[in-house]
């Protein structure tokens, strides 16, 4: 594929890329939405939010397995499409089961249990995606726009959410529901791509070659460890966040959202600049710091309610956010650098597995603690201590990460020495 400028990557990348933005702006509509929805409206308590964030990724342990090897199978552009016409319907259940009045806990647990399968496999693609459509000098730029993109609606959106959920009420989620229609609408009109790649072998053998892909590789394995290791403890933030603002720090929606728009700056801040850090230090190198940092910032909620609560989420977030970015824009790449096309579905998935598996549990995790502790703490003490927890769990994510940049140097001159001779037999 010819080099292109850094102003355009193309027009299959243009079309993916406008898709996704739209998407992930209706996404961060869902995110704000449900928990709200289930607080204010359905009156639910710590434990069904946890159950219900759980539910967010639990396609994870149960599809991921073998999503990976049928992806491989399957043209990849029309799985996406099909993803997204999946996720449309289970998102538009929602606002149509709670005006029919049969809306419920289980009912909203079904709903996003779906939408986490089908993201599963579209996110297998999306990982795909990228490489196929881009000039391999122009995967980390393509990164850092998509990324700068999820910046950029994690920065509107969660006070567009607030004001359509103030406006619509739970009808704002038809707003995610037309998203995934104009992303499926993107796909429809981009040339061909991601036809499969891999026919023989049964699912088992392929399934066993990406677990045996992942922790064969040094880098790879490093970069597995360290996401588990995160992935244990951060969603136990994230699940409990909103149980602290709304109920033991009494903030409104719009506030709430206010502070999440501004602390998203800082993931936007992170997106754009990533690609220099990495750069200059290094993907590995930037990866670990990051994560380390993500994980010491995030203990920055706890100054509340001692100093503003809103300035608090909005400052902490902000640089939880920022190296989130940085962490996104350098994880990719580097496991994409450590195989072939035709391994990079199977791959993606057992990492995926791997990885993401645990999330549900620590979801769990997050509102089951609050529950428990809430009867003796206080449900903003509860909320407090297991947010540091989940958060000093996670930053040992960085002991891991610490030993890739060294592996990818080592390969790095291994590959020009190799070069050089190369170039001294071709002389002689």
């Amino acid at each position: 594929m010819s080099r292109r400028s850094p102003a355009s990557l193309g027009r299959g990348f243009n079309l993916f890329w406008t898709g996704q933005t739209v998407s992930m702006a209706g996404d961060k509509v869902t995110v704000f939405v449900v928990p709200a929805l289930m607080i204010f409206a359905l009156h639910a308590s710590a434990l069904q939010v946890g159950i219900v964030s759980m539910a967010q990724y639990l396609g994870i342990p149960l599809v991921g397995p073998v999503a990976g090897v049928l992806v491989d199978r399957w043209d990849k552009r029309r799985t996406m499409l099909t993803c997204d016409l999946v996720r449309l319907a289970a998102v538009a259940v929602i606002p149509i089961a709670y005006w029919r009045h049969f809306l419920s806990t289980p009912l909203l647990f079904c709903c996003v249990a779906v939408v986490s399968g089908a993201t599963i496999f579209f996110n297998i693609g999306y990982l795909v995606a990228v490489p196929a459509v881009v000039a391999e000098d122009d995967v980390v730029s393509a990164y850092s726009r998509l990324e700068g993109s999820g910046s950029v609606t994690d920065v509107a959106g969660p006070s567009i959410a607030a004001g359509l959920y103030s406006a619509l009420g739970v009808g704002a989620l038809f707003v995610d529901a037309a998203s995934y229609l104009i992303s499926a609408a993107s796909f429809r009109f981009m040339q061909p791509w991601g036809t499969k790649t891999v026919t023989a072998g049964s699912i088992r053998q392929r399934l066993t070659l990406g677990f045996r892909l992942n922790w064969a590789d040094p880098v790879l394995r490093r970069v597995v460890l360290a996401a588990v290791t995160l992935n244990a403890g951060g969603p136990v933030f994230v699940t409990v966040l909103p149980i602290l603002a709304y109920r033991g720090l009494h903030l409104s929606t719009g506030a709430f959202g206010a502070a999440m728009s501004i602390a998203a700056v800082g993931a936007l801040i992170g997106a754009l600049v990533a690609p220099k850090i990495a750069a200059r230090f290094g993907l590995g190198r930037t990866f670990a710091w990051s994560l380390l940092a993500h994980n010491l910032i995030g203990l920055g909620i706890l100054a509340a309610p001692a100093l503003p609560p809103t300035a608090v989420i909005a400052v902490t977030m902000a640089g939880y956010g920022f190296c989130m970015s940085c962490i996104n824009v350098c994880s990719a790449p580097t496991r994409q650098s450590r195989m072939t096309a035709e391994n990079q579905g199977v791959m993606h998935a057992a990492y995926r597995v791997f990885t993401w598996g645990v999330i549900p549990l620590a979801a769990l995790v997050g509102g089951l603690g609050v529950s428990l502790l809430t009867g003796s703490l206080g449900v903003l003490d509860a909320s407090r201590v297991m947010m540091a927890g989940g958060t000093l769990l996670a930053a040992f994510s960085f002991l891991s990460a610490i030993r890739i940049q060294p592996l990818l140097d080592a390969a790095e001159a291994e590959r020009a020495v190799e070069s050089g001779a190369e170039l001294a037999g071709s002389a002689s």
